[in-house]
């Protein structure tokens, strides 16, 4: 297990990443976060410096996040981008006992029937190896300060840290089978914040805080997939509202 430790007290606030991602992604939410509690950063196994092996399945994340949260001494606050937030709901729902609420960030439960041929020619077209972190920067544009977390150095420039064959096998499981039932199972806080810009298909991130007793929706304007870059200030006001909330209680 992987963890980067952000800093601060109390309250166990857990951030996850999403495909492609790492823990470190999160530094620039985390250094707000604080102010709320202990918040660490879990790299997910084929991501960062998680274990490179299998099996690719969402219950073997939700496992992993499991067993960190088992090491603190009261449940934490999940807080997910993307594939983050569905392991974030997904372990609310199965280990209802270790998570006190959770932050789902533009992540639909049902992708039935996309798959990742798609992804292929596109992640194809890019000219890896970067020859520097301004590389990156400069062809990721809006995104740039993101994927500059994502690529480790070799000798002949900068590729990404997972590998790409692995995250085609996790995306694959999401365009096969959908998480109704685990977002059912949701029985604390959630707060779904939905780009408005989102590739997830309509309708779904409403239902899925509507599903929740305790659910929330927010659609953040101007923001594409990654919420907590591309509208930092919105994003944030959105969290903090919620968490002064729950942690109110």
């Amino acid at each position: 297990m992987s963890v980067v430790d952000f800093g601060g007290q109390g309250q166990p606030i857990v951030l996850l990443h999403g495909l492609m991602g790492r823990a470190r992604t999160w530094w620039s939410v985390a250094q707000w976060l604080t102010r709320y509690g202990h918040v660490v950063g879990l790299d997910a196994r084929g991501h960062g410096r998680g274990p490179r092996a299998g099996p690719w399945t969402t219950e073997q994340f939700v496992e992993d996040v499991a067993g960190l949260l088992r090491t603190f001494d009261q449940p934490a606050v999940l807080i997910g981008h993307s594939m983050g937030g569905l392991h974030a709901w997904a372990t609310a729902a199965t280990h209802p006992g270790l998570v006190r609420a959770v932050v789902v960030e533009d992540m639909a439960p049902d992708q039935r029937g996309r798959t990742v041929d798609t992804w292929r020619g596109y992640f194809d077209s890019w000219p890896v190896p970067f020859q520097s972190l301004a590389h990156v920067r400069e062809f990721f544009g809006s995104t740039g300060n993101y994927f500059t977390e994502c690529v480790t150095e070799r000798a002949d420039g900068y590729h990404l840290t997972a590998d790409l064959e692995d995250l085609y096998e996790i995306a694959a499981e999401w365009g096969r089978r959908e998480y109704w039932s685990f977002a059912d199972g949701v029985k604390c806080p959630l707060l779904v914040i939905e780009a408005a810009d989102t590739a997830m298909p309509a309708g779904q991130q409403a239902e899925l805080a509507s599903r929740v007793a305790q659910g929330h929706h927010v659609v953040i304007e101007g923001a594409g997939h990654v919420v907590h870059d591309d509208a930092p200030e919105q994003y944030r006001g959105a969290v903090e509202a919620f968490l002064s909330a729950v942690l109110a209680r």
